[in-house]
């Protein structure tokens, strides 16, 4: 693939040059690890905003423990610079979410053999082991399951949850502040929306103030999945949803089947049953490796049944598009977000809002009213394209349009 490309572009490989940067890792030595209390990654723009987020904030995530934890999206914890106290998730959503484990530069190792890969100097460590070394002082709290809540720092005994409550929401450093600095000067300065790289570390100068390191910046200039929507020059007639209360960004032409709660047997007080039929329907389109898109009232993942249907993320995950509608006797907050924020967001997960009393969002369900069915049960409907649909979703304009 690389020769036919340098051929393509009639590339002469004598002329590649290439620099090598040797950086310090940032962090302190505990017993026989090292680094720093938090590692982070923050982009100047954010496809998932939600209630008065906007794109153009951009976001942050952080973990304790080197960057790489970060880089390859494990259990990291995402906020908004601009409303860092802002939750995203619910206590018991926090807990399942939480970050379990961290890299650190295994000290003990004086003979690094190269031929292992980028871990060979690296060593995982549990949680818990930071707890040990004193490094989650102002990084964890505890969850409390007989409330249902969770109070910031370690003083409770009980499960730990990563969530930097004392940095965030009582300012103990101003993070988010300097996040939310850095990222505006650096796009200034670059002319585009750009993804900064960056690790704190907590131990106080002869200034009494923490440190943050910059480690890294680059545009993000044309990447692969932005996309980009002009409503007018849609084809109306294909238009099966459109909405201005979107998140996520790109466009998706590889899914054919369309699940959807049948309006004419909806019933808000058997919602438990509904969230038990689309499990099954779920499991069959995983064992026939197909995503989907999903439509039906209320909030997905509630757990007030009476406002939603109550499922837990295993029951859908195989859904790449999930729309909430609202109906006449059935209103829908649109501005909360997702109950599966850290699934949606990692998994580039369309999430769309359909309000029934909106002017410009809307279903037409004339499209597909006469297609056949594929499977149907008491409380829904799927259907089956002979052609993939096409999902468009503008993230920067929070519009997104599936076209059939």
């Amino acid at each position: 693939m690389a020769r036919g490309y340098f051929q393509a572009v009639n590339y002469k490989i004598e002329e590649e040059k290439m620099a090598v940067i040797i950086q310090e890792v940032v962090g302190n030595q505990f017993e026989q690890s090292y680094y720093p209390h938090i590692s982070g990654v923050a982009q100047s723009y954010n496809f998932y905003p939600f209630s008065h987020m906007k794109p153009e904030e951009g976001f942050a995530v952080i973990a304790t423990g080197l960057g790489k934890y970060v880089v390859e999206g494990e259990k990291t914890y995402r906020f908004s610079p601009k409303y860092p106290e802002l939750e995203i998730n619910s206590p018991h959503d926090q807990l399942k979410n939480s970050q379990v484990h961290f890299y650190a530069v295994d000290m003990r190792k004086n003979d690094i053999n190269l031929l292992e890969g980028e871990d060979a100097g690296l060593v995982t460590l549990d949680i818990y082991e930071a707890e040990k070394h004193g490094t989650l002082k102002h990084c964890a709290s505890v969850y409390d399951p007989n409330n249902d809540r969770i109070v910031p720092g370690l003083t409770l005994q009980g499960p730990r949850i990563i969530n930097f409550a004392n940095i965030l929401k009582y300012e103990y450093i101003p993070l988010a502040k300097t996040i939310q600095i850095v990222l505006d000067v650096v796009k200034e300065a670059m002319g585009s929306p750009v993804e900064i790289e960056f690790a704190v570390d907590l131990n106080f100068d002869s200034n009494y103030r923490a440190s943050f390191y910059l480690l890294q910046i680059k545009p993000l200039i044309g990447q692969a999945k932005d996309y980009e929507i002009e409503p007018a020059k849609l084809n109306k007639e294909k238009i099966f949803l459109y909405t201005e209360k979107g998140m996520g960004n790109g466009r998706n032409n590889n899914i054919s089947d369309i699940v959807f709660v049948k309006k004419e047997t909806f019933d808000k007080t058997k919602t438990l049953e509904m969230a038990a039929e689309i499990d099954k329907i779920n499991s069959k389109m995983i064992a026939s490796g197909k995503k989907y898109l999903l439509v039906g009232p209320g909030r997905w993942g509630t757990r007030d049944r009476f406002i939603g249907i109550p499922v837990n993320w295993p029951q859908i995950s195989n859904a790449q598009v999930i729309v909430e509608t609202s109906m006449e006797d059935y209103p829908l907050d649109g501005s909360l977000g997702s109950h599966f924020f850290h699934n949606v967001t990692s998994m580039n997960i369309g999430y769309f809002t359909i309000l029934h009393t909106s002017p410009t969002d809307y279903i037409n369900w004339n499209l597909i009213k006469h297609l056949p069915v594929e499977n149907e049960t008491r409380y829904f409907k799927h259907i089956k394209l002979d052609k993939p649909f096409d999902i468009l979703m503008d993230g920067k304009k929070r519009i997104a349009a599936i076209l059939i």
